[in-house]
């Protein structure tokens, strides 16, 4: 299995690898046989550029010495200036090599000149091939015609016609050496750019493999998180790996806390249950008294299973609000009505204290009725008796309405208040060992008034110095 997975791991490194090399390969090819051809075909442009503009300037040459010779005595001369004709000595081994006397070979062997009389007969050839005095054959290449420059009269044309042979061998040469060049600098490429493939995929392939890695420990029930090495999308990902990580460890230990949390408060009803019922049995307790205290422990076991009926709802987003205009007075005073019956068997003072001034809100005033018995029960509990509670409401600035339950009960410790809206949070203090609580109450009421875009907060200043929950509802809701 682990073999399997190094495998697959080690396949996507090396497509990415090879696609890379691929690419960069294809671009280095198209690149050498574009440049080849492009430059092929501007040499091929360069020469045929060459030849009409030496022809122009050749022409002009020859009128100019045709006018001041009076004939073509001195042809010989703008030709050899211009390079089309070797010097005398050299003409004189080359005029032999090609065996006419008259024959004459030029110094630039890339182009061909012959100069022809008005009549068509040769004048001179720079190549030799063609003898002074013959009659002209069909000749290829540029023509342009010669005058007398001081008659204006046409004397005779010249052709310069381009030595394709000579110039290809030259330019194949050149296209030789540029492509060998080329390929030097395409290979040093390949490498490179091997390197870089190389160095990329490890990069890309090493996060993944640590992301599927850390994804089969957390199947495992392990606990992992990913190094962030960067700041770029494989970072972030590893960031995001390691937030859900963190959140599905937070679930897991929240799964193990309900479930303990749940059993325990199931089994004290359950227990109280059955012993009740052995006694009953056994004849140590009146049917009555049996009866009083089962229907109160299954009171309390309808309660546990309404409060985390509640809870699932709020945690799963299925809390759904049905709001209307709900007047605040209104709503506190039938909470404290409500209230005040358990308030006066233990001799607490409970009284309401509204600003006239507070707007109707919007809300669903069920839920906002739970949460509301929720702290007012939670505050009743923990107040001795002969205690005071008081339901304050007033305006918190121009945004919100501030609903506070303030009591001059035992307290919490400041160590506590962080937790206290913690589902079943339990502390050590005798407050809440006397309480008979599920620890749902002030989680529950937190994600009703969160679900209405309010908040709640609780404070204390320390144990027997009572405790004031206030909740804060937006005026535009």
């Amino acid at each position: 299995m682990t073999h399997d997975r190094r495998g697959r791991a080690m396949s996507l490194r090396w497509r990415i690898m090879a696609s890379i090399v691929a690419v960069i390969l294809l671009t280095v090819v198209v690149s050498v046989v574009v440049g080849y051809v492009t430059t092929q075909a501007r040499l091929g442009a360069f020469v045929e550029e060459l030849g009409d503009s030496q022809a122009s300037r050749l022409a002009l040459n020859l009128s100019r010495e045709y006018t001041t010779a009076g004939g073509w005595q001195t042809v010989d001369r703008p030709l050899s200036e211009a390079g089309y004709l070797a010097e005398s000595g050299a003409r004189g081994e080359r005029s032999g090599e090609h065996g006419g006397e008259g024959a004459e070979s030029g110094d630039d062997d890339s182009l061909r000149v012959v100069v022809v009389g008005i009549d068509g007969r040769v004048v001179t050839d720079n190549a030799g091939e063609l003898s002074a005095g013959a009659t002209a054959p069909e000749l290829s290449g540029r023509r342009e015609t010669l005058f007398d420059l001081t008659t204006n009269q046409p004397v005779g044309h010249v052709y310069v016609d381009v030595n394709h042979e000579f110039l290809s061998t030259e330019s194949h040469g050149f296209l030789s050496t540029l492509l060998w060049i080329t390929g030097i600098g395409g290979l040093v490429t390949v490498g490179v750019g091997v390197g870089l493939a190389a160095w990329l995929s490890r990069r890309i392939t090493g996060p993944v493999a640590a992301l599927t890695k850390a994804t089969q420990a957390i199947a495992r029930g392990d606990t992992t998180n990913l190094p962030v090495t960067s700041g770029d999308e494989l970072g972030q990902m590893s960031a995001a790996f390691n937030r859900m990580a963190s959140s599905l460890e937070a679930q897991r230990e929240l799964r193990r806390r309900l479930v303990n949390d749940v059993s325990h408060e199931l089994n004290t009803p359950l227990s109280v249950i059955q012993l009740e019922a052995r006694g009953l049995r056994d004849g140590l307790q009146t049917p009555e008294a049996t009866s009083d205290h089962i229907i109160q422990e299954v009171e309390r076991l309808r309660g546990l299973v309404t409060d985390l009926n509640s809870l699932a709802e709020t945690e799963h987003g299925e809390l759904s609000l049905s709001r209307e205009e709900v007047s605040i007075r209104d709503l506190l005073a039938s909470e404290l009505a409500r209230w005040r019956p358990q308030a006066q068997a233990k001799a607490i003072a409970l009284r309401l204290d509204a600003d006239p001034r507070l707007p109707d809100l919007r809300l669903d005033r069920m839920r906002m009725s739970q949460a509301l018995s929720n702290v007012l029960g939670n505050a009743i509990d923990g107040t001795p008796d002969g205690g005071n509670i008081v339901l304050r409401a007033e305006l918190d600035g121009d945004a919100a309405v501030a609903i506070s339950v303030i009591d001059d009960g035992v307290g919490i410790d400041a160590a506590d208040l962080p937790h206290v809206f913690e589902r079943f949070y339990r502390t050590d203090d005798s407050r809440i060992r006397r309480r008979q609580g599920r620890g749902l109450g002030l989680s529950i009421a937190r994600s009703i008034v969160n679900a209405h875009d309010g908040a709640v907060d609780i404070t204390s200043k320390g144990l027997g110095q009572g405790v004031s929950v206030t909740i804060r509802l937006p005026i535009d809701a």
